[in-house]
């Protein structure tokens, strides 16, 4: 897939104003800071497309850019960050799971998992959840360039594997990093093979 245009749409804090279209959504969420903001900037080939922050947790809202004038890709708040106080993070759970258990539009829902770290319990919580509710979703491992090739590989591998105590089959999953450019034409055409499924 090539992308031809890719710009912002409308940022919104409910999930019942998310725009009213046929588009296919392509959701992007995980904990905060794992680089959702620098991934859409480089899947789209605009650098500050998405606004990225050195602060963890800066998206509050669930936004919308439509790619293609075809497809929604949608930046969702990050989960897990711990300095928001007890009503935020309320509030941010129930935006969250509205859009994600209720949004008819959502087609996927891809998680990122820093690609640095071993398995996160929040991660794998958050993963369970999705499969209890029948969500459709992909995995992104982030920030492949700054792990070490074979420290990259044990991680990927340790985190399916850990997934694999729980599921029989695995999600479709995809090693990029921001930086480089790796895994953006293999999620690319992933989503134009959906997109040509939907049609």
């Amino acid at each position: 897939m090539k992308i031809q245009s890719a710009d912002f749409l409308v940022s919104n804090s409910r999930a019942d104003q998310c725009p009213q279209s046929d588009f296919p959504e392509y959701a992007f969420i995980g904990r905060s800071n794992v680089g959702k903001s620098s991934l859409i900037n480089m899947l789209t080939g605009r650098k500050a497309l998405a606004m990225t922050s050195s602060t963890p947790g800066k998206t509050m809202l669930i936004n919308h850019f439509v790619i293609n004038n075809e497809w929604y890709l949608v930046d969702l708040p990050g989960y897990g960050y711990a300095k928001r106080g007890r009503y935020e993070v309320e509030k941010l759970k129930k935006l969250i799971n509205y859009y994600v258990l209720q949004r008819q539009q959502l087609t996927c829902l891809f998680v990122l998992i820093d690609s640095r770290l071993e398995p996160q319990k929040i991660d794998l919580e958050f993963i369970r959840f999705l499969g209890e509710n029948g969500v459709p979703f992909g995995i992104i491992f982030t920030k492949a360039d700054k792990p070490k090739r074979g420290e990259l590989k044990k991680n990927v591998e340790r985190f399916l594997q850990t997934l694999h105590e729980e599921w029989e089959e695995l999600p479709p999953y995809f090693i990029t990093s921001s930086d480089t450019g790796q895994g953006r034409d293999e999620f690319l055409d992933y989503i134009e093979q959906i997109n040509q499924s939907l049609k």
